[in-house]
């Protein structure tokens, strides 16, 4: 049985109290806006202009490669953010860029090109990006484009070659497609690598995400970043208390349920 959304942010709000989370740069994690589904990670576009309005307020707002690079000097980041998306639906264009071009707020979206080459729903009816709505995306300047995969596939499942086969494709069509170089990673469905699957994502990319609803502090891994996903649940009040790193008990709830959920499924 599912665990009702608040009551598992009050309990991952006690152990923040009790355990106070880690200073470091905040990395979000966003899916979809329009709230098209019903799916808990559709956001209203109110909610997440509001959202955007509070981070363009407060400053900090990092491009991924310069986080990157600062966290390489060993600078810490705390007090600043990283806006992230997954996946590559058409949402993003439609809804997310307007907002985000409006509030000035870079963001660095991670496609799985399957999708966006073949024109393939995502679940739960996410309609995807074509390519010439990624590249009006990319060319507004706010946007940096990065992999997903090729099919989504969750790579912890697969053989070494078949691993090798999904990062090269996924770059290869980010560079036919749009003219771009894919510099960064993200694992889909935020689940930890296989030793072999590290491996070959660092040979390639600048860095990686997975999730964790947690900061990155000084000395962090830049290819096992943590991220914090945003829900249609957290309202103001959760979205700030992500912001200061914290509510990673949840996470530990959600990756627990991820790996049963996802046992034996590749993508």
């Amino acid at each position: 049985m599912e665990i009702m959304p608040t009551a598992v942010k009050v309990a991952a709000r006690a152990v923040d109290a009790v355990r106070r989370p880690v200073d470091g740069l905040v990395v979000l994690i966003y899916h979809r806006v329009g709230a098209l589904t019903g799916v808990r990670v559709d956001l209203p576009v109110p909610s997440f202009d509001a959202q955007m309005e509070l981070l363009a307020n407060a400053g900090g707002v990092l491009r991924l490669d310069d986080a990157i690079a600062r966290l390489r000097t060993g600078e810490d980041l705390s007090g600043h953010t990283v806006v992230t998306f997954d996946d590559g639906t058409a949402d993003f264009v439609d809804k997310a860029m307007p907002v985000l071009v409006r509030h000035g707020i870079p963001a660095t979206l991670y496609v799985a090109t399957r999708h966006i080459e073949e024109s393939l729903d995502f679940p739960d009816a996410g309609r995807p990006a074509s390519w010439l709505g990624l590249a009006a995306a990319a060319a507004t300047g706010h946007v940096t484009i990065g992999s997903h995969t090729h099919s989504h596939a969750l790579l912890d499942r697969l053989a070494p070659s078949d691993v090798e086969d999904e990062l090269d494709r996924s770059i290869g069509l980010i560079g036919d497609r749009l003219g771009l170089e894919a510099k960064h990673f993200a694992y889909p469905k935020a689940l930890a690598p296989t030793p072999i699957a590290d491996r070959a994502v660092r040979r390639r990319f600048a860095s990686a995400a997975l999730a964790g609803t947690r900061a990155n502090p000084v000395g962090s891994d830049v290819h096992l970043l943590r991220r914090s996903p945003i829900q249609t649940t957290d309202g103001e009040r959760w979205f700030r208390q992500k912001l200061t790193g914290g509510l990673g008990f949840e996470d530990d709830l959600r990756q627990f349920a991820n790996r049963r959920r996802y046992q034996g499924a590749s993508a």
